[in-house]
């Protein structure tokens, strides 16, 4: 099949419904899918840690009865596993499972790089939220990955500084931009938080809590909305905050930005689940002084969070085994052995529900050990987590962010016609690669 019609064809399957169809029009077999005929042996592809002493339960537990063996090799996460992966596709030599991050599933899917496995897992979606299972499904009736993790977005703060300052905390962004104002009149020398113009997850999350869809489909075309009215509705906020100096516009994860956590000369910090960990380095002197509370709201009525990270287990379309592969995706994601030996060994937060408040997450973090109910609130902040829509291209999108919102915070510019710069690349880098736009 011509490579541009296939990749309309396999656009509209990401995005219209129509991904069993199609990819199997153009794809190859679904594998033997059994282990009648002998022991299979499945290779998966991972940066998680300690995963492999996770997948060890399998192969001595339920692999050793099914006969399928999983061996893990570990990489590196991000666009360049991705890369990784389309190459290896390309040669007809990929894995048999990958980890891949929720927003590069459009891409893998979109180069028929991933299998439909919703025959083998379909039945294990009742284990996750409803905006969690969509994004492995990417509104079709197919699957194309089992999720894994998830980073639903929360509001972390100095309880002590904000009780020394006489500070509420704020359940609006209008509340929150005044408490920013609020500290700087009292404490001068102090930031409420940082914008920080190297993090395209933590804006993408943003818009998507305030209800944004960057990617959509009109018939077979990509539809591009990142400046769409309610992203712009939060880059404005962001950019008239740094305009004006009521927080700081350093990049997080720094040496400096650390010491800021640490002293308290920045006393919040809009996260997502597994800030505990980062700040357990961060800020290793102010245990125990920080609490989390949900994200601030557009509205006093609403109650939806974004996200900020999450990754999935996925088979690929050159696994000679995708039933096997399939099955080992759906334990490793569902099993609770193996979810608490996923936060043990590799601290993630797991994205079926029926986790998230039992085995490792009973008790609180010990960095947030003073707040008992951590979990238990984690886990009503992440059934709120609105819907997402990735397209084929978000590294593109994320680059451009770096790029625009850099400059502009640099130069304290207009925030809004970086977002237009970084939707005008997004749109012509589709172009480039043969898709279909809807303009």
């Amino acid at each position: 099949m011509p490579y541009t019609k296939r990749r309309r064809l396999v656009t509209s399957a990401v995005a219209v419904a129509l991904g069993a169809t199609t990819l199997a029009a153009c794809g190859s077999d679904s594998g033997d899918g059994g282990t009648g005929s002998g022991p299979v042996s499945l290779t998966y592809w991972t940066w998680a840690p300690g995963m492999d002493k996770v997948v060890d339960l399998w192969n001595k537990g339920p692999g050793k009865k099914e006969r399928i063996t999983v061996t893990v090799k570990k990489q590196a996460s991000g666009d360049t596993l991705v890369t990784k992966i389309l190459t290896a596709h390309k040669a007809g030599k990929a894995p048999d499972l990958v980890q891949a991050e929720y927003q590069a599933l459009p891409t893998l899917v979109s180069n028929d790089a991933l299998a439909d496995i919703s025959d083998t897992v379909g039945d294990a979606e009742d284990e996750f939220a409803e905006g969690v299972w969509q994004q492995t499904t990417l509104g079709t009736d197919a699957v194309y990955a089992v999720p894994q993790d998830i980073g639903p977005m929360m509001f972390y703060y100095r309880e002590d500084l904000f009780e020394k300052y006489g500070l509420d905390v704020p359940a609006t962004w209008e509340e929150f931009a005044e408490t920013a104002r609020e500290l700087k009149k009292k404490a001068p020398d102090k930031d409420l938080t940082t914008f920080s113009a190297g993090d395209s997850g933590l804006f993408a999350g943003l818009a998507q809590q305030a209800g944004a869809k960057w990617w959509t489909t009109e018939g077979q075309k990509w539809k591009v909305g990142i400046d769409d009215a309610a992203t712009r509705k939060v880059a404005d906020f962001w950019g008239g905050l740094v305009k004006e100096g009521a927080i700081d516009d350093q990049p997080m994860y720094t040496p400096a930005w650390n010491k800021a956590l640490n002293t308290g000369k920045q006393i919040a910090w809009v996260s997502a689940v597994w800030a505990p960990g980062t700040l357990t380095t961060a800020a290793p002197d102010t245990k125990g002084k920080w609490a989390m509370a949900p994200l601030p709201q557009w509205s006093a009525d609403e109650n939806r969070t974004g996200s900020w990270g999450g990754s999935s287990t996925a088979v690929t379309t050159d696994s000679k085994h995708r039933d096997a592969a399939a099955k080992f995706a759906a334990w490793l994601n569902t099993d609770r052995e193996a979810l608490n030996a996923l936060a043990r060994e590799g601290g993630i937060y797991p994205a079926a529900t029926g986790a998230q408040t039992s085995g490792a997450f009973q008790e609180p973090p010990a960095y947030f050990s003073n707040q008992a109910d951590f979990y238990t609130q984690a886990a009503e902040i992440a059934e709120t987590t609105a819907p997402s829509a990735w397209g084929p291209n978000v590294n593109v999108a994320y680059t451009s962010f770096k790029d625009a919102f850099g400059a502009a915070t640099k130069n304290k510019s207009d925030f809004g016609a970086a977002l237009k710069k970084m939707h005008d690349d997004t749109v012509a880098d589709l172009e480039k690669q043969g898709f279909e736009v809807a303009r």
